[in-house]
């Protein structure tokens, strides 16, 4: 049920979530997929929290991972941190301050301190989930306002569309290549006055740049 309700909770935020809900299903997921962050139960059935962790760690895959459980006492937070966790929440908590410690993990290991992403006039407040234009804010949606937080985190590089798809939807969810294509066309008209364009990259994906004024 908790899994359920931050799911529902991250995705209304427009954070694509994956529910796995035993030790080895996390395993195995975490072995196929890159993930920008983990939200990880100690209590887990078959493999436990630790477990699937330890083997995290050991693949040398540095996703940020919360911990989260009912377990307070000081050595656990201990043993979960030197296991390579990045943070520990103890249940029960309030679903606001989890998503302000999922964004801050992200923001920590996608850009730093700052909780703005900035190409030319175009700025992303990651911390207010708003987009501007100099400092005015631009209508866009949720999902799409997903889709330019990708395309800034990873700038300079292409984006696919199966990592739009991954970024935008979980496992339950459906999508289209369509689907994709429309998103880009409605971000391409609604950044049309701010000097940043999203270019196709054909038979590959896409990529975020200025346009040159000349």
């Amino acid at each position: 049920m908790l899994a359920d309700a931050v799911a529902r909770a991250l995705s209304q935020s427009a954070h694509a979530v994956d529910i796995a809900r035993s030790g080895e299903d996390a395993d195995r997921a975490l072995g196929a997929i890159e993930y920008d962050l983990v939200l990880l139960d100690l209590g887990l059935p078959g493999l436990d929290g630790y477990e699937v962790l330890r083997r995290l760690r050991a693949r040398r895959n540095r996703v940020p991972v919360l911990i989260l459980t009912v377990r307070d006492a000081v050595t656990d937070r201990i043993a979960g941190l030197d296991l390579g966790a990045d943070d520990y929440l103890t249940k029960p908590f309030h679903l606001a301050e989890l998503e302000a410690r999922v964004r801050a993990l992200i923001r920590r290991a996608n850009t730093g301190a700052s909780s703005d992403l900035v190409h030319g006039r175009l700025r992303l407040d990651m911390a207010g989930r708003r987009l501007y234009c100099d400092s005015v804010p631009l209508e866009v949606s949720a999902r799409e306002l997903a889709v330019v937080e990708l395309l800034l985190l990873r700038e300079g590089r292409v984006v696919t569309k199966q990592q739009i798809v991954d970024h935008l939807y979980g496992w339950e969810d459906a999508s289209t290549s369509n689907a994709i294509e429309v998103f880009i066309y409605r971000l391409r008209r609604k950044l049309e006055h701010t000097g940043v364009d999203i270019r196709t990259v054909r038979g590959m994906g896409y990529i975020i740049e200025k346009i040159n004024a000349d």
